[in-house]
């Protein structure tokens, strides 16, 4: 078990992938914990995390695993991997959703594109990672659902466990493909973070932000409704999440957002359907992550 796993772990090396060791037969870092730092070796400088310990060194990876059985982890950040995690509805906690692979396929059917072609990796659980490679200079946040339900990322942030891993379930298996397709530029631009806005620092210029949203949601309602087939869900989308954070923010009220970009879907040619799921989905996850900004009394 030694020899394959140290194999395992050579070969998402030689892919340019970075890896750390995993504990035997689990999912979770063998590495040392901050508390637990003896700030010698790497850490000398100060504590190093499991992303930025992970490695392709063949003599190091050698070094570890010729002594212990690890799983293998795969650093996705580092590795310019943007790793779609497909699971089953059993692992969120509920027996009769739509697995991860539906959702998905269904995303990119309303997308107007095709599943992706990729390297795939089969979990213990029955999910599926998809294995992507990021653009050069873009650096993409791991996401829970930010797609569809049951349908995470790992990038910056994040982990997987590479394929040749076991644990009590099961093992990690490669599927198909053996190269780590680009990542779709669609997919990018449902991923890619909201640009941030500027926020108001008192009361004397809260006036000022609502006009903001006021244009804000005007540009974003005017996108979504001349968006061209194929990026019409993702323009719809990234407007969701964009003005989502001036709902946070009490500066523009759900219901007018989510009708003017219901409208705006619709004129592009989504249907109604459609327009409400990618909205739900969207609007939650902007306004859960954009905090009510503070206003000076």
């Amino acid at each position: 078990m030694s020899e394959h796993l140290l194999r395992a772990a050579l070969d998402a090396a030689e892919r340019g992938w970075h890896v750390f060791p995993l504990r035997p037969g689990t999912k979770r870092p063998a590495l040392h914990g901050e508390q637990a730092c003896p700030r010698t070796g790497e850490c000398a400088s100060g504590h190093r995390k499991w992303e930025q310990r992970a490695t392709t060194d063949p003599d190091r990876i050698r070094a570890a695993w010729s002594r212990t059985p690890f799983n293998v982890g795969i650093a996705t950040g580092p590795s310019r991997l943007l790793v779609v995690d497909l699971d089953t509805p059993e692992h969120k906690g509920s027996s009769d959703a739509p697995d991860g692979a539906a959702t998905f396929g269904a995303l990119c059917e309303r997308a107007g594109h095709p599943a992706p072609d990729t390297y795939r990796v089969r979990t213990p659980s029955g999910g599926q990672h998809l294995y992507f490679t990021a653009p050069l200079g873009v650096r993409l946040p791991s996401t829970v659902e930010a797609l569809a339900p049951s349908v995470d990322t790992r990038a910056w942030g994040g982990y997987v466990v590479a394929a040749g891993s076991h644990t009590p379930s099961g093992a990690y298996e490669a599927l198909c493909g053996s190269v780590a397709a680009s990542l779709p530029s669609w997919l990018q631009s449902i991923l890619e973070p909201a640009p941030s806005a500027p926020q108001a620092p008192s009361v004397a210029v809260a006036g000022q932000s609502r006009r903001y949203a006021d244009v804000a949601l005007t540009a974003e309602v005017r996108s979504v409704a001349t968006a061209q087939p194929g990026s019409r869900e993702a323009t719809l989308f990234r407007a969701a999440r964009a003005l989502g954070r001036f709902v946070a923010w009490g500066d523009l009220p759900r219901s007018v957002v989510e009708q003017a970009l219901q409208e705006a879907g619709e004129a592009a040619g989504l249907t109604v359907a459609e327009c409400r799921s990618t909205l739900r989905s969207a609007l939650n996850w902007s306004i859960t992550h954009n905090t009510r900004r503070r206003v000076a009394a």
